[in-house]
């Protein structure tokens, strides 16, 4: 189940925070799990979500989990083109990522803070599939071949 909450998690005192990507506002979402309720940050223009440390690996285990996940992957594809993406935390530069299990899934990550998934990363992230290792041979691929 998912539940809007406010509050100030990103310790800003009452400052919006703006998406990494496309600088929309980002409104929290808590979802109810098995092991107790998980709140990230979903943005309200690309639907890109942002989770503090730890959190998307509590949700990815979580049966129906991907439903965070609302956006579309074509929306969340486009803005692969952004390369320089600040945490919403701290402002610093983040790393572009690989999934080590799926080489082919880009995020951006803050060591300190955590990571900002685009529109269907989070759950492509939750679902290691047959396809999944395709994609993972072409992006090698690709990177080889750059």
């Amino acid at each position: 189940m998912l539940i809007e909450v406010t509050g100030d998690r990103f310790g800003l005192q009452g400052k919006d925070v703006d998406c990494p990507k496309c600088n929309a506002a980002m409104k929290e979402r808590t979802v109810d799990t098995l092991h107790g309720k998980v709140t990230i940050d979903e943005c309200t223009g690309c639907k890109g979500l942002w989770f503090d440390k730890g959190e998307e690996e509590a949700l990815k285990g979580d049966w129906m989990s991907e439903f965070v996940d609302r956006g579309d992957p074509e929306v969340g594809k486009s803005y692969n083109a952004v390369k320089e993406v600040k945490c919403p935390r701290c402002g610093e530069p983040m790393e572009a990522k690989n999934d080590p299990k799926q080489t082919h899934l880009e995020f951006e990550a803050c060591a300190e803070h955590g990571m900002f998934m685009d529109a269907g990363e989070f759950t492509d992230f939750k679902h290691d599939t047959l396809m999944d290792r395709f994609r993972d041979l072409i992006a090698h691929v690709r990177r080889r071949s750059a």
